[in-house]
């Protein structure tokens, strides 16, 4: 199974950076403008910020219509008392790759951050709510050499080349017998040539060796003849059952590579078949982009973390669920934090986290006790994302925080949670990992799906042969289509009806649930 895709409603787009003063304007100025008259938007009351085409259909802030090709982030007016972030202004063309995205988001794909603790003490103390310390760290290299046994899931910083020739000396290909010039052959009377050893004398024309696979062969060698195809008569004389080709079951030195050679090029993710050819090519350590730093920070009175709901009070879902699924996307998850609805503590944590990408669940709206906005305008971040035309997950968000950092706002709501992490998250720490981007594909929907009348629904399903099925229990806060899903469906507004055509973002890791258990998750 592929990796989640980066696709948008049927579209893929692609943000362009520009600037605005402020969220509603309707113009933008072009890339690095600072002052003067400011273009024309063409219609568009903006767009997404940076990062996935994935980033489905964002919405709009004006009722004109946009052009094709195009989509725009909501940029509503505040409730009265609550201050927003500033709200940075994108227009949206086709979508590029994700070192593109990170560059445009302003995303470091080279120097991180410094250890926990750093960005709340230092020479001037601990770090006050509203201050804006800068986390970056310009000691911190831009790749690491990362042990073998630790490369497991990392991204090449560099290209692959090998360091010997592959193989490095002529070999056995097959257990047999070595021979020189044409047969019947003398066998020679030393013991065989094995792996591992130092190779045997040069062979005499019209002798051989017995050989075993993975063994030197002996200079002047002719051919290796296997085992199966071979007879010795009572002469002690080896003769061929088949025609004898030079070179044949020989591996010649330099067969798979020359020392040198590059083997694979940067940004290739580190799979087992990557380390068994680093091995092989005699490398120790592998140069690897650092890891993505995230944090997550669970929001909200209401969660418990153990025991049965009770009292108004729930389980919390996110909290156990995020910390894996952002790990299999090449995260380093430094912690979970649970915090209260609590302006100033999420303040304090959003400030003072170390990480490269601070995920938040929850307090995105603008209900009595959703602090997000108001924490990000304090700590003087750019809103790139506020809303898209999604269901569930209409309220996620994406900001630019001081010091180079990023933060994801999920909805609250697990399954609208998991649409934040495939459109917001997923793509934009792909691209800080240095990770390429997937391929989209697409696929036949079974069954008619009901779609919201103005906004883009993801909705879980299962794959049935060439075709997905949509599963039942598709609503904001129930997970259990999703767990036994194979991807996401993009449905239009409007709907889809048996055999469209469907864009499908897939699940970070290969899905077999055991039988039964799409099933159990019923079918619309």
């Amino acid at each position: 199974m592929t990796h989640p895709q980066q696709r948008a409603a049927g579209k893929v787009i692609r943000p362009v950076t520009g600037s605005g003063p402020v969220a509603g304007a309707e113009t933008g100025a072009e890339p690095g403008a600072t002052s003067g008259a400011e273009p024309e938007s063409d219609g568009v009351d903006e767009a997404l910020a940076l990062v996935a085409p994935r980033t489905l259909a964002h919405r709009t802030a004006s009722p004109r219509s946009a052009p094709p090709g195009t989509a725009s982030v909501r940029a509503e007016d505040s409730p009265a008392g609550v201050p927003r972030a500033k709200t940075e202004r994108h227009r949206a063309t086709p979508w590029p790759d994700a070192r593109d995205v990170a560059t445009r988001a302003g995303a470091h794909t080279g120097p991180a951050h410094p250890g926990p603790g750093h960005p709340t003490t230092g020479p001037s103390g601990p770090a006050r709510p509203g201050s804006s310390p800068d986390h970056r760290d310009p000691e911190r290299p831009r790749r690491h050499a990362t042990p073998l046994g630790q490369a497991l899931g990392h991204v090449l910083a560099e290209p692959l080349r090998a360091l010997t020739d592959l193989p490095s000396f002529d070999t056995s290909a097959m257990d047999g017998w070595a021979v020189a010039g044409p047969g019947p052959w003398a066998i020679r009377d030393e013991g065989a040539v094995l792996a591992g050893h130092a190779s045997a004398t040069a062979l005499e024309d019209g002798t051989a060796v017995r050989i075993a696979t993975g063994a030197r062969v002996p200079p002047e060698t002719t051919a290796v003849v296997r085992s199966e195809h071979s007879r010795t008569d009572a002469g002690g004389h080896l003769h061929a059952r088949r025609e004898v080709v030079p070179g044949q079951d020989i591996r010649p030195r330099g067969q798979e590579c020359r020392s040198g050679d590059q083997l694979l090029p940067a940004g290739t993710p580190v799979t087992p078949a990557v380390l068994g050819l680093a091995a092989a090519a005699g490398y120790d350590e592998l140069p690897t982009l650092p890891r993505p730093r995230v944090e997550i920070l669970v929001l909200g009175d209401e969660l418990l973390t153990a025991g049965l709901p009770h009292d108004g009070l729930i389980r919390d879902a996110l909290g156990p669920m995020l910390g894996p699924w952002l790990n299999t996307l090449g995260a380093d998850v430094l912690a979970t934090r649970r915090i209260g609805d609590d302006a100033d503590a999420l303040r304090a944590a959003v400030i003072g986290s170390p990480a490269d990408l601070v995920i938040t669940t929850g307090g995105t709206a603008a209900g009595p006790v959703d602090h997000v906005h108001p924490v990000l305008a304090q700590a003087g971040a750019a809103l790139l994302v506020d809303g898209v035309k999604v269901r569930p997950g209409h309220p996620m968000l994406l900001a630019r925080l001081e010091g180079g950092r990023h933060l994801v706002g999920l909805p609250g709501n697990p399954l609208a949670a998991i649409s934040g992490l495939l459109t917001l998250a997923e793509p934009l720490l792909r691209a800080l990992a240095g990770a390429p981007a997937s391929t989209p594909y697409r696929a036949a929907v079974r069954d008619e799906v009901h779609g919201h009348p103005h906004d883009t629904r993801l909705v879980p399903v299962v794959h049935r042969g060439d075709q997905v099925v949509p599963l039942h229990y598709n609503g904001p806060a129930m997970l259990r289509g999703i767990a036994a899903a194979d991807g996401m469906a993009v449905v239009p507004p409007g709907g889809a009806r048996p055999g469209d055509v469907l864009e499908i973002l897939d699940l970070p890791w290969p899905v077999s649930p055991a039988p039964g258990a799409a099933q159990g998750a019923c079918f619309t």
